[in-house]
């Protein structure tokens, strides 16, 4: 399956290696773009906004940990764990004033670390983060209820198939890609699998991986995470001071609107966004919305 999205490099993070995808050339005076996927998901998912933007800036895609090419520890899938790796990006490319762009736990990743090291970015533009209350979590009893259950349709998700063409024709039928532009998905067919031995492909984001950090996301949505020994780190926004822009979508889930609402109000110095006739990835499927939405961010910052 071919491609034209760059081979990764690894960046030594801390005990682990994160594979990052980098359109164009750094040089002196050039800004540039970070970009973070959601969960299940990988760099490359950013393809068509990366090419967009490769003209003007130093673009950089990221493996959140357990995806794509980037180290898959067996466990240790708390939201500080991908905070801290995003300061270790961060650090690794010594970005200062960059702009950056995150989807769902993605874009938390963006905020946290972004509390942590204060003028690594000029702004953040997050879609759907997933967080709770930093303070006064609401208890979802309606969510709690059904978490095993969606923990386990997690766990059964198919992992394997026998070539990336078949696994490319059964994607573009299923309803959740249906909608996703060929190239986007194709970068998350090559990507987001692995070419084994015998040919067959494989999911680099295996189901065990992907329900221990759902377990997470879940656990806030639903107002129960407790975090680990560092303890809750949502109360980490109110120390964000570079400008962020929150965005919503008319076909999400409710408690995607719930937890974009609950990080405006966290953060000091955030606006809103809303995408009409789209839902939670919208970059996947209309990605000239998202476009526009970030020009015009930017214009506002400029102006």
């Amino acid at each position: 399956m071919s491609s034209s999205i760059p081979e990764p490099f690894l960046l030594r993070c801390a005990e682990l290696e994160l594979a990052i995808y980098r359109w164009g050339e750094p040089r002196a005076g050039r800004a540039a773009l970070l970009l973070t996927h959601g969960t299940g998901f990988c760099g490359p998912v950013w393809r068509t906004i990366a090419e967009a933007f490769a003209s003007e800036l130093v673009v950089y895609a990221v493996d959140r940990r357990g995806h794509g090419a980037s180290s898959k520890p067996a466990d240790a899938y708390h939201f500080a764990d991908f905070a801290e790796d995003t300061v270790g990006v961060i650090d690794g490319l010594q970005l200062q004033g960059a702009y950056a762009i995150g989807h769902s736990a993605g874009a938390t990743d963006l905020l946290l670390a972004a509390a942590q090291r204060p003028t690594a970015f000029r702004c953040i533009f997050a879609m759907e983060p997933t967080m709770m209350h930093p303070t006064t979590p609401e208890q979802r009893p309606e969510l709690q209820a059904t978490r095993e259950e969606r923990l386990q349709g997690a766990g059964r998700r198919r992992a394997s198939f026998p070539s990336y063409e078949q696994l490319f024709e059964d994607y573009r039928g299923r309803p959740a890609f249906r909608n996703w532009q060929p190239d986007s998905l194709r970068a998350y067919v090559r990507y987001g699998f692995e070419q084994q031995p015998d040919g067959s492909v494989s999911l680099r984001c295996a189901p065990a991986l992907e329900r221990a950090m759902l377990a997470h996301i879940f656990a806030a949505m639903d107002g129960t995470y407790r975090g680990d020994a560092r303890g809750i780190p949502f109360g980490l926004l109110s120390q964000v001071r570079c400008p962020t822009r929150i965005s919503t979508t008319e076909s999400s889930q409710p408690i995607y609107k719930h937890m974009a609402e609950e990080a405006r109000r966290a953060l000091p110095n955030a606006s809103a966004h809303h995408f009409e006739g789209v839902g939670h990835l919208v970059a996947q499927v209309q990605p000239d919305l998202a476009i526009d939405a970030l020009r015009r961010f930017w214009a506002e910052l400029a102006s």
